[in-house]
C-alpha cells in the first residue's frame, strides 16, 4: 500500500556530514507530518527531528544545530542532513511518516525499515 524507503545510511567519520533521505510510495492522497527517528543498542527510539507539511519543524536538543529536516512534498521525499557528526549519532535511523491513503480515510503512520549510520571516531 504503501513503502517508506530509507536511502544514505553507511559509516562516516566524526566531524564529518551525510545525508540521509526518505521516499514514500504507493497510494498517497497527502502527507501530513514527517520525520526522523533513531534507535542506539540498548537504548529507547527517539524522535530526531520532524517536519509537517507546512515546514515547520522540530529537533531533538541533541542534533539542535548539527541536523536539518527538509522535505520536498511533490516527491513525498524527507530528508535529514548531519553535520558535524559524533559517535554518539551512531543508531539505526528510522523514517516515518502520517500518510492519508484517500479523502475520507484517516491519517495513518508508515514506517521505513531502518538504515544504519555508524560514525567512527
Amino acid at each position: 500500500q504503501v513503502q517508506l524507503v530509507e536511502s544514505g545510511g553507511g559509516m562516516v567519520q566524526a566531524g564529518g556530514s551525510h545525508r540521509l533521505s526518505c521516499a514514500a510510495s504507493g497510494t498517497i492522497f497527502s502527507i501530513n507530518t514527517m520525520g526522523w527517528y533513531r534507535q542506539a543498542p540498548g537504548k529507547q527510539r527517539e524522535l530526531v527531528a520532524g517536519i509537517t507539511s507546512s515546514g515547520s519543524t522540530n529537533y531533538a536538543d541533541s542534533v539542535k544545530g548539527r541536523f536539518t529536516i527538509s522535505r520536498d512534498n511533490a516527491k513525498h521525499t524527507v530528508y535529514l542532513q548531519m553535520n558535524s557528526l559524533k559517535p554518539e549519532d551512531t543508531a539505526v535511523y528510522y523514517c516515518n511518516a502520517d500518510v492519508r491513503r484517500s479523502t475520507w480515510l484517516r491519517p495513518y503512520p508508515y514506517w521505513g525499515q531502518g538504515t544504519q549510520v555508524t560514525v567512527s571516531s
